[in-house]
């Protein structure tokens, strides 16, 4: 079997722990859907920029929890290859007066939720209020104080507690519905996680695709 050049040329930017189990999953993906990878690999998909296993630049060894998306996100700018991490958003927080979440934030829903989860988690917003007055409030205070500010750091704190933000499937193609896709990824998935089974991370599964 033989992996499209452009697919293993995206491999090598993961972690070099990675390597072999990222190959042994793509092996996975060609023998139970032979035509898929040549498909892809001529096809125009995100994240572009070779970012496809972007993800596993979180070393192995380091993983104690896999957050897991449904897929990338459907704009090139947005889609880093990383789950949540929306490459058009840098600001957190609205500078407007009375705002909450910045304007990118909220475009992108999954990541708006996923920060408003965060807050709730983190006893910030109450589950019965994430809008309006209660999230200004959370705004103003993240502004005037040492609070994280941008999405880049949002993802360093995560990778640092070792986080694998991983999506179900690697690639978004607006022709092809998500679920199919996540289907012929999941060979790969299914191979990534046997590789983290000993570490025995926690799983955080995000959306129905996940």
């Amino acid at each position: 079997m033989t992996i499209p050049s452009q697919i293993l040329q995206a491999l090598e930017r993961a972690d070099s722990s990675w390597h072999a189990v990222l190959k042994e999953g793509l092996e996975a993906m060609e023998k139970a859907n032979p035509a898929y990878l040549p498909e892809l690999a001529v096809d125009s998909y995100l994240p572009t920029e070779l970012r496809l296993f972007a993800a596993f630049t979180q070393p192995l060894d380091k993983v104690r929890y896999v957050l897991v998306g449904e897929g990338p996100y459907p704009r090139a700018e947005s889609a880093t290859g990383v789950c949540f991490m929306d490459g058009a958003v840098k600001g957190l927080w609205s500078e407007e007066e009375g705002g909450g979440l910045s304007k990118p934030v909220n475009k992108a829903t999954s990541l708006r939720n996923f920060m408003k989860m965060l807050l709730v988690a983190d006893g910030q917003l109450s589950e019965a209020q994430t809008n309006g007055e209660a999230l200004a409030a959370v705004s103003a205070q993240a502004r005037a104080g040492a609070a994280v500010q941008t999405l880049a750091e949002v993802q360093e704190r995560l990778t640092t507690h070792g986080f694998l933000l991983l999506n179900a499937s690697l690639v978004f193609r607006p022709h092809i519905a998500p679920v199919k896709d996540a289907k012929a990824w999941l060979p790969f998935f299914e191979t990534v996680m046997r590789a983290l089974a000993e570490r025995k991370p926690t799983l955080v599964l995000w959306g129905k695709i996940a």
